[in-house]
């Protein structure tokens, strides 16, 4: 007997409840906490590094600030390690909310990339994809769920929407896990050259939202990678 499917609106409406549980669940778990107030002991061994990464990816999934999950990976593993489990988390993270947006709310939005300015962008996400989400992740204030939806919602293929992301938020990701793993040493190079390049990536936030407002569009949040 064939399962009924539920029509796109239905789904799209599944999509929105998931991401509204997901946000709401932070008020019953902290992920900062979990993560940073003896994890190692908890999560045994060759599982720390797993599950770490796994719980950073669904704390992405709930909106949690990505930058005070990648002080948390320094923090516990260390810059090597931390970097590369931060990385990997939020790649994972990414690719959930990616395949979420693709399958429940890709066909109930295809209606309104008909309009001009979200054509061309659905365009460009589609024929360039891979280039096009590694600038978005490259750029500091381009809000995190905000690409994982919009190239959900376009054609992007999504070995090049991974690969692109991966690749994408490493410079901002190394800056946040350096602060994290040095944070014990305030006066070293690696923390005050970690915190010169955060701030860095904040004013240059603060640029490109002051640049669309001149510009007559509308600024994007600015939030650091």
């Amino acid at each position: 007997m064939k399962m009924p499917t539920l029509r796109p609106k239905a789904r799209l409406a599944l999509l929105i409840g998931l991401l509204v549980a997901a946000a709401c669940s932070l008020f019953a778990w902290n992920p900062e906490r979990l993560l940073t107030q003896g994890f190692t002991s908890v999560v045994p061994g060759i599982w720390a590094g797993p599950a770490f990464a796994v719980v950073f990816a669904l704390s992405t999934l709930a909106f949690f600030p990505k930058p005070v999950l990648n002080v948390a990976a320094g923090a516990v593993f260390g810059i090597p390690e931390g970097l590369a489990l931060a990385v990997i988390g939020t790649t994972l993270g990414a690719v959930l909310a990616f395949g979420l947006g693709r399958s429940l709310g890709r066909e109930a939005l295809q209606p309104l990339l008909r309009g001009k300015i979200l054509a061309a962008l659905d365009r460009r996400l589609t024929y360039q994809g891979f280039v096009s989400v590694l600038l978005l992740r490259a750029v500091p204030g381009v809000p995190f769920q905000g690409v994982n939806f919009a190239a959900a919602f376009s054609g992007v293929r999504p070995w090049s929407f991974t690969a692109a992301t991966a690749l994408g938020v490493v410079p901002g990701t190394a800056a946040y896990v350096i602060a994290g793993a040095t944070a014990s040493s305030p006066a070293s190079p690696a923390f005050l050259l970690s915190i010169a390049a955060i701030v860095a990536m904040m004013v240059l936030s603060l640029a490109i939202a002051r640049r669309s407002r001149r510009n007559g569009t509308p600024p994007k949040a600015v939030k650091p990678v």
